[in-house]
Formats: structure tokens, C-alpha cells, sequence
């Protein structure tokens, strides 16, 4: 099972000029979602009060959606709906559907935020739950999943995966009892690359083939940028006999996923990022149908289903309130639910969700190609590996990354680069000691962002 290979486009020389940016912007058939945003502006960036949002020729250029997405205006109107319901109908809201209302009745709003985000993901309704957070979600998964024996304990994972990834693996090798140094093992890439080969993944699967019980990668390294190729690996992991999880933190809204078709076992994101749901918000997760089914042949009374963690929500909503303490889970992904949902999380979930429902994943992929493309040619354009003051650690090969590239700076750069973007108004995502991860999201972003950016990120290095 393999992805559809992506070109990459080519610009003329003139590339690097206003009129070419601006007529990029005119051609973008998606430029109207834009207006979807609200752009903070240079001079609330500026300020240290809370202020209202800036005029729009005023607005700065937003390059950071990898870290955190910017406010879709839709976030006001739901906001506004579900305060409605529950300042008009207080627990009533649980059950009611009110008319003109964006949102369903709070005990299906989480089922109306899944409906949204399993397109995203590349999975059925059923497979996907709105809840928790990415790390907690992680460790949910990772209850029911990981499962080591005698002979297979030992997790594969990202030798720079993010922090909160570290520790939920190192904590669950822990609490079965086990030595975290002797089965976290971590795969790096070659001496003197950043990019992990597929080969060189597969090398260490088959390594530890006998001895490993779980594979968990990024979908995209948020370091580097990189997009693993997570059919193939998946493929591959499982012909050894290992269960497979993703993290998509960085994969969620930003690069097209076939969770379903590709047998991921189990997936989890966070949907403040590309997704734009707010500082924070809930996350979700994915549970392949085969792990999600119930099995009744032994009497309603007897339900078998792959264990995990429960909770009241994960049970089925005809017995919930029966209060019998006999857990009837929900099938899929559901059933993993542990605790009712934040109804003011999920609010601002399904605004962010309904700026996605306007376009498709694959839509908005082709935009970022080009919008990614078009970064790498201007930053490139004039210079040469010896007179170039930063490296580009993202792979070049579109197939191979997302929306974001990183660019790491010679030594002592990083400080007055980054001051100088920010005085510009131009947000950016730095990692010490001289990474400025640079991520053009083309729901908001435009070709003559990119230009201006080059321009004021190449008058920095040379100053």
C-alpha cells in the first residue's frame, strides 16, 4: 500500500517579484478562506493589552499554525450558541436541539465534531472520538495497546520525538515493571542527516522483529518537518507482528491521511495546531474498526471487546443512564470515551471544523505544495550551499514533508533573525539552538506572505 507520488512545481524566474506573488494569490482558487480568519495584527502584537482585532491592512504575516492555528471567526457565532443554550435551557441543552443553532445537543457533539474530523483523518465516523488531549489520549492508547509479554516489550519510536511523546512511553514501559533504557528504542537518522530513511526504519523493525510489541511514530516530525511514509512503514511493521500508532500532531489538518485504508492499529492528534481550534482544545483519536468491535454471542449481558481504560461515556447511550454499573461499550472509537466532553471544547472544535467542512484535505494539500514550494525556491533563489547562512533540514521532496520547513542557522544567528521577524510582524515558530520552523497554512496563508517573508528573513541574515 503506497501513497500517490507528488510533483513538485516550478517557478520562472521572476518568481521572486510582487506582481508574480500577487498573481499566485489571484489564481488560488481557495484565497476566499482566508476571510474565514481572524489575522492578528502588527499592532496587537505590539501591545501588552487585550485589544480587539486589528484592521486588516494592518495584519501580520502568521507563519506559526504549526504550533498554534489562528482564531477562525466561526469561534464567536458557536461560542455565542452554546452559551445560548445553556444560559436559556440549562440541562436541557443535554437533550435539546434548538432551532438555528450550528450545534447538536450536547450529548451527540461530540459525534458531530467526529463526523467532521474522520474526513480529515481518513477514517469512518465510528473509528474517530472528539476527546481528551494528545498526551492523554496517548496514554489511553497505549493502555489498551501496548501489551508487552515475556518475549516482546520493547516500543520503536522517533529519537526526537516531542517531550510529552517521550514520557507517556517511557511511563508505560515503567508501570508494567520494566527498564525504559532497555526497551525504548529509538530511531535516528544516519550520521550527518535529519532525514529518518524508510530503510532505515524497517532495518530496526527488523531488528527487534521478536523482541518489540509496538511501533509509535510522528506522522510528521515536528523538528525537522519530516513526513514519514506511514502506509509503507505501517505495512511493513505489521508483517513483523507489531502493533502501529501515529501520532498526528503535526499531520492533522496539514497533509492528506488514509487511516483507515492504510490498517493503522491506533492514532492520536492534537487539533490546535493546523486544525485551529483554539490553544489547548480537545484532541482526538483514531481506533481501527477491528479493534473496535463488541462482541454480544455470549448474551447482552456479556459483551467481549478489546480492553482499555473505562469510562461512563464510552458506554452506550440507550443503558447510560440506567446507573447499573454494567458497561455496554460503544463500538469504535466511542467506546474508548472516558469521561462527558467539555461542551465549550467541543464548541470551538466544531467552529474550526466547520471552516474545514467548506474544502477538502486534498484541496487544500495542492495549495500547500505549491505555497511550500514556492518558500524553498525563494529561499533558495541567488545563494549557494557556500554562501548560505542557513540549511534547510526539511526535506526537499514534497512527498516527504508537509506545510512546514525548518531552516537551521549558522551558530549565533537565531536571536537577532528571530527579533527581526517579529519586529516585521512576521510570526515564526524558533527551537534553540538555531531552528526557525517557518510553516505557510494555506486555509490562511498567501504567495505574497511567502515573498515578504524571504525578504525580511534574507535582510536579517545579512544584517
Amino acid at each position: 500500500m503506497t501513497r500517490a507520488k507528488l510533483s513538485k512545481p516550478t517557478f520562472p524566474a521572476e518568481a521572486d517579484s510582487k506582481e508574480y506573488a500577487a498573481s499566485l494569490d489571484a489564481a488560488d482558487p481557495l484565497r476566499a478562506l482566508r476571510d474565514e480568519f481572524i489575522i492578528p495584527s502588527k499592532a496587537n502584537l505590539a501591545s501588552k493589552k487585550v485589544a480587539k482585532p486589528g484592521l486588516s491592512q494592518d495584519s501580520s504575516i502568521y507563519f506559526c499554525g504549526n504550533s498554534l492555528g489562528i482564531q477562525p471567526k466561526a469561534v464567536a457565532k458557536y461560542m455565542e450558541a452554546q452559551l445560548d443554550t445553556w444560559s436559556s435551557i440549562g440541562v436541557c441543552g443535554h437533550f435539546t436541539e434548538l432551532e438555528g443553532s450550528p450545534l447538536k445537543q450536547w450529548q451527540l457533539l461530540s459525534e458531530q465534531a467526529a463526523g467532521s474530523m474522520c474526513k480529515i483523518v481518513g477514517a469512518a465516523p465510528e473509528e474517530v472520538a472528539a476527546m481528551g488531549t494528545l498526551t492523554m489520549n496517548l496514554h489511553l492508547l497505549l493502555a489498551s495497546f501496548y501489551k508487552p509479554t515475556e518475549t516482546r516489550r520493547k516500543i520503536l519510536m522517533d529519537w526526537k520525538a516531542f517531550p510529552s511523546d517521550h514520557y507517556a512511553i517511557e511511563s508505560h514501559i515503567a508501570w508494567h515493571g520494566l527498564d525504559s533504557k532497555e526497551n525504548m528504542v529509538l530511531i535516528g537518522p544516519d550520521e550527518g542527516q535529519h532525514e529518518i530513511a524508510t530503510e532505515k526504519i524497517f532495518s530496526y523493525i527488523d531488528k527487534h522483529a521478536s523482541d518489540a510489541a509496538v511501533i509509535l511514530l510522528p506522522g510528521i516530525q515536528y523538528y525537522t518537518g519530516q513526513l514519514f511514509d506511514i502506509p509503507e512503514i505501517t505495512s511493513y511493521a505489521h508483517s513483523r507482528g507489531l502493533i502501529v500508532g501515529w501520532d498526528l500532531a503535526h499531520a492533522y489538518g496539514n497533509v492528506e491521511l488514509r487511516m483507515h485504508e492504510w490498517d493503522v492499529d491506533f492514532a492520536a492528534w492534537c487539533t490546535y495546531k493546523y486544525g485551529n481550534a483554539g490553544p489547548g482544545a480537545m484532541g482526538g483519536l483514531f481506533v481501527h474498526e477491528k479493534h473496535g468491535q463488541v462482541d454480544y454471542s455470549e448474551g447482552e449481558d456479556a459483551p467481549r471487546f478489546r480492553h482499555r481504560l473505562t469510562g461512563w461515556y464510552g458506554g452506550d447511550r440507550s443503558v447510560r443512564f440506567k446507573m447499573d454499573n454494567k458497561f455496554k461499550p460503544i463500538p469504535g472509537a466511542g467506546g474508548f470515551v472516558i469521561s462527558n466532553p467539555s461542551v465549550i471544547d467541543l464548541t470551538t472544535l466544531c467552529a474550526a471544523l466547520s471552516v474545514f467542512d467548506q474544502t477538502s484535505v486534498a484541496d487544500l494539500r495542492q495549495k500547500s505544495l505549491k505555497l511550500t514550494a514556492y518558500l524553498e525556491h525563494l529561499l533558495l533563489k541567488d545563494t549557494t550551499d557556500e554562501n548560505r547562512q542557513f540549511e534547510i533540514i526539511t526535506p526537499s521532496d514534497p512527498n516527504a514533508r508537509g506545510a512546514q520547513l525548518s531552516l537551521l542557522l549558522k551558530p549565533g544567528l537565531l536571536h537577532n533573525v528571530a527579533q527581526q521577524l517579529q519586529d516585521a510582524g512576521i510570526i515564526c515558530d524558533k527551537r534553540e539552538p538555531g531552528v526557525v520552523r517557518v510553516a505557510p497554512v494555506p486555509l490562511y496563508n498567501t504567495f505574497s506572505e511567502v515573498r515578504e517573508f524571504v525578504e525580511v528573513f534574507k535582510g536579517a541574515l545579512a544584517s
